[in-house]
């Protein structure tokens, strides 16, 4: 089982940058992929980013290509999504998921871990 809190949202102006962290609680978390998923009023829940266990793979929605990074630290049970030159449309809830194999997907019905989310706000 592993437990998860997200921190780090808030208001920003647009081009401006947030670096969220996602706290992970568990011994299997060195063995979890780790995915970041976001969800604005009125929209599904989408695919944003992923890393394997490993921390060696990623993947990310074409909208956050070159300005988003995620990665993470086992030795600190930790997560972070970097979010770079930020746009109106990244305004959104953002939550940290985990599933407990080696690779991510796309998906988030393949996610079984989920913290409560943090809103990012960015303000034209």
């Amino acid at each position: 089982q592993v437990q998860l809190v997200e921190s780090g949202g808030g208001l920003v102006q647009a081009g401006n940058s947030l670096r969220l962290s996602c706290a992970a609680s568990g011994r299997t978390f060195s063995s979890t992929a780790m995915g970041w998923f976001r969800q604005a009023p009125g929209k599904e829940r989408e695919f944003v980013a992923s890393i394997s266990w490993s921390g060696r793979f990623t993947d990310y929605v074409d909208s956050v290509k070159g300005r988003f990074t995620t990665s993470r630290d086992n030795a600190k049970n930790m997560v972070y999504l970097q979010l770079n030159s930020l746009k109106p449309e990244d305004t959104a809830v953002y939550y940290c998921a985990g599933t407990p194999t080696a690779y991510p997907g796309t998906n988030k019905d393949g996610y079984v871990y989920w913290g409560q989310g943090t809103q990012v706000t960015v303000s034209s």
